[in-house]
Formats: C-alpha cells, structure tokens, sequence
C-alpha cells in the first residue's frame, strides 16, 4: 500500500488551481479542500451581515464575529465534488459571484481570518492524502507537503478564464475589463499583504499554464505525482 501525501497547490486567482486538485483528488482518492472558498464564504458571511459598507470591511465586527462561523464541505456525487457550506447553507453559487471576488483578498488579509481558517485546514490535512490549493498552502499551512505545485498564467490569461468562466454562468452583466482589473488588483493584494502573502515556496515547482489546455496540465502534475508516490 502506498502512503499517502500531502499535495500543496498554491498560485495566482484563476489558475486553474482547484480544476487540478479537483482532477488529482478524483484520481488519487483524496480528500479535496478549496481553502480560497473558505475565504470566499467569511467574505460572504460579511456582505450578509452588512460589515462591508461602501467598499470598507468593519475589521473588529467581522473579528468578534469569528466564532459565528462555520465552515464545512459537503461532497455532492452528482457533481463530483465536495460544495461549501457556510453555517449549515449551501453558499457554493454565492461565493463564486463578482461582489464576493470584490473582497476576498482584502478579508484573507485580516490576519484574526487567517488564523482561523488555518487552524481548520491543518486540521483536515492531518491524516494527509489530501490535496489543498489556495495562496499560502506550502508556506503556511503545510511548510512540509511532499509535494508542492505554484501555478501561474498571465493576467490577460486568467482573466478571460474568468470572464468566459462567468458568461458561462449567466453572469453578463460583467466585462472583462472589471475581471481584469479585478485579477491585477487581486495580485497586488495577495503578494503585498502583511500576513503570509502568496510566494513561491523553495520547493514548490512552478507550473506556467498560460498555453497548457486542462489535460495537459493534468497528466504534467500526475506524472509529479507518481514520481513522489
């Protein structure tokens, strides 16, 4: 029986990254986590409870708020992946909108979230055979991963993956220039924060998909994979 690892995804907004985890952990029999919902869904919590007013966040109200909330996936067969919850409702629609997207870097910038939500992802990744992506994976959440993947594309890139990836969904009302923007703005806050920003970790290996179609990029990672089992 093989043992199981670690698998660390991290990298910019709208790499691909969960499309890979999501293939790996299918493959594998791992457990998935999307770490970027669980920001995404304190990020909701504070548009419903009115902790975001005019494009600033109430810091202290959302930090007294913490313990309030709670955060758990849910595996949907149907779909083939596990979908977020957020204190017992499925917010997996809701996170995925433009107004979310708006303020999910500046919420995974309050350090009081960070703690929090890493906390629970140490958690899930204890017994490992699991693959996690999100922004500080191999850095933070687990600096000891065997195996730690950076994904990367060009802004034009990731933002028209984006924007093709919301018109799919009926969401016409955006354009892609207020995706791109929103990818660069993104960038800038997930490299400058103050608390565990995005950085490649010294073993990660960097994945440029810019011109990767999905299965490439899927049996690329795999043969890493299999290199590590």
């Amino acid at each position: 029986m093989t043992s199981k690892i670690t698998i660390a995804i991290d990298g910019f907004s709208s790499t691909g990254k969960s499309t890979v985890a999501k293939q790996l952990a299918k493959e594998l029999g791992y457990i998935y986590v999307d770490t970027g919902a669980m920001y995404r869904a304190v990020a909701l919590y504070a548009i419903q409870n009115n902790y975001i007013n005019e494009g600033d966040i109430n810091v202290e109200k959302l930090i007294e708020s913490l313990d309030k909330i709670n955060i758990d996936f849910k595996y949907n067969a149907q779909l083939g992946f596990s979908e977020v919850y957020l204190n017992g409702v499925n917010v997996e629609t809701e996170i995925r909108g433009m107004e979310v997207s708006s303020y999910v870097s500046k919420v995974a910038s309050i350090s009081a979230v960070r703690q929090k939500l890493v906390a629970l992802q140490q958690e899930m990744g204890k017994a490992k055979g699991i693959v996690m992506d999100g922004r500080d994976i191999g850095t933070v959440v687990f600096p000891n991963a065997e195996l730690k993947l950076f994904m990367t594309a060009s802004a034009e890139t990731r933002a028209q993956r984006r924007f093709d990836e919301l018109q799919a969904k009926g969401n016409t009302e955006v354009s892609y220039k207020e995706v791109y923007n929103n990818v660069v703005e993104r960038d800038t806050l997930d490299t400058t924060r103050t608390d565990s920003p995005l950085e490649i970790a010294k073993d990660a290996i960097e994945i440029d998909n810019s011109n990767l179609s999905r299965e490439e990029q899927f049996n690329k990672i795999l043969s890493l994979v299999n290199a590590k089992l």
